[in-house]
């Protein structure tokens, strides 16, 4: 029978009480035979420590919810947080980059006002060897064809970006594709080249099926190039937003208020150009007699007892993490069950050559309930309760979405109790933000009366899940 981290926390709780209670009461004679003192109960084991390792710019930490099983079929989460190494005072890479900014009618005005001054910003930001080009789309598609960022060229730019006015609709896959072209006439020359597209609104003109449109990043992504995306005010399809930042391997922003592009377009360059590795995936090798249950908040690809995972490009420090849900079998007490092996292979840009990092998780399997609770992993636990909880807070903004207010407040609530399972196990500290992060979205969802109101909690709440998935350094 499957027992869920929850059952077997519940569970183990209860074998722990009748242990005490079902102790037996004995009454000592009154004769001179003294009373030994109580002896101190043996101190919590230590879990095994996380598996880390690294054999390039990327280090891979692994760990296990519960290392030690009982006989039979357990749910065991799988934790891989992957980070980028800090390169302390280097120089950074020149990036070949495209500006693609949607100027449909709907920006018209202080959304368009301030794309153009983010624009403007960003363009200070460049260096001589940097490349940009700068493009504009409502019904048609204007550019600025990429320069190199001169003195001279850095005039050019701002220039043009003044002369940028709002007319049309959202021709998105016109854009993109003039994007792509821009950055493929210099992509041979570059080591880091990056589109970075900005809409407040759905696509109406040219491919507007969310199937062509996220073939049209996937083509982009497959030449090289990274795609990153910011939605910005109430309107745009953020679902549609999040698959292009997540297929093109870049870096997903919701702005409610477009004065803070300009802060936005700075990250995403400062990513760019500090980018250590591409081509990253992380693939799980499963064990004979061990079965994938999920990986949340990822796309996987599974072949055979393979499981894959494509991950976003890594810039320095920048830190990402996997949580899986595995059922594992164990049978014999004092056994070592293999739950995985994994294996993170990616472009090394420090190292220009392709790297491979691998590690294996194993649990041991005991009769001993209070053995598991004792070395139950309290980060993992954590980290899979708020994988856990981003299912819950998807769910709830889609039933917001839909005016089922009842249904999405009881998912949150839902979350809450799990995080209060999840303190029992790492203390109220470890999720007192995560608590904070509920009782906010209940309210939001609450106070939400305009159709602005309710699109603005509903896109809060998938970015927040974006990142209580993992995608912690490219979720803006």
């Amino acid at each position: 029978m499957n027992k869920t981290v929850t059952l077997l926390a519940l569970a183990g709780g209860l074998a722990l009480t009748a242990l005490v209670l079902g102790l037996p009461h004995v009454t000592h004679p009154p004769v001179h035979i003294a009373t030994p003192a109580p002896s101190k109960p043996p101190p919590p084991l230590p879990p095994p420590p996380p598996a880390s390792t690294s054999q390039g710019s990327l280090t891979m930490t692994s760990r296990l919810s519960h290392p030690y099983i009982t006989p039979g079929s357990s749910d065991v989460f799988v934790t891989v947080d992957i980070t980028g190494q800090e390169v302390p005072g280097a120089r950074r890479s020149p990036v070949n980059l495209a500006l693609i900014i949607d100027r449909s009618g709907s920006m018209s005005g202080y959304k368009l006002e301030q794309a153009k001054q983010a624009a403007r910003h960003l363009v200070t930001l460049l260096k001589d060897e940097d490349r940009l080009a700068i493009v504009h789309y409502g019904s048609d598609v204007k550019s600025l064809p990429g320069l190199q960022a001169t003195p001279d060229n850095r005039k050019r730019m701002v220039q043009y970006i003044e002369g940028i006015w709002d007319e049309g609709g959202t021709n998105i896959s016109a854009g993109l594709l003039a994007g792509q072209a821009q950055v493929e006439a210099a992509r041979s020359d570059y080591q880091v080249n990056r589109l970075i597209l900005i809409s407040d609104g759905q696509p109406t003109e040219g491919s507007t099926d969310e199937g062509s449109l996220k073939q049209v990043v996937k083509d982009i992504r497959s030449r090289g190039i990274t795609v990153s995306s910011i939605g910005v005010g109430t309107d745009f399809n953020e679902d549609l937003m999040q698959a292009f930042a997540e297929y093109g391997a870049g870096s997903y922003g919701f702005l409610e208020d477009a004065g803070k592009l300009a802060t936005l377009f700075q990250k995403d360059l400062q990513q760019a150009t500090t980018q250590v590795a591409r081509n990253v995936e992380l693939s799980f090798e499963l064990p004979q007699g061990i079965t994938l249950g999920e990986v949340l908040g990822y796309r996987a690809n599974t072949a055979g007892n393979t499981v894959r995972v494509a991950l976003t490009d890594f810039s320095a420090g920048q830190t990402e993490r996997v949580v899986a849900r595995v059922v594992v079998t164990g049978s014999r007490v004092g056994q070592a069950v293999d739950v995985t092996a994994l294996k993170l292979a990616y472009t090394d840009l420090l190292k220009d050559k392709t790297v491979e990092s691998a590690s294996r998780l194993s649990a041991m399997v005991t009769d001993q309930r209070e053995e598991v609770l004792a070395r139950q992993d309290k980060d993992a636990t954590v980290y899979a309760t708020r994988a856990r909880s981003a299912q819950n807070l998807q769910k709830a903004a889609e039933a917001l979405k839909m005016g089922r207010r009842d249904e999405a407040k009881k998912l949150i609530q839902m979350n809450q109790q799990m995080f209060q399972e999840a303190a029992s196990v790492a203390g109220a500290p470890a999720v007192a933000a995560d608590m904070a992060d509920q009782d906010a979205a209940i309210v939001e969802y609450e106070k939400a009366s305009s159709a602005d109101d309710v699109n603005t909690a509903v896109k809060r709440s998938k970015t927040q899940a974006l990142k209580s998935f993992g995608r912690m350094g490219s979720t803006y």
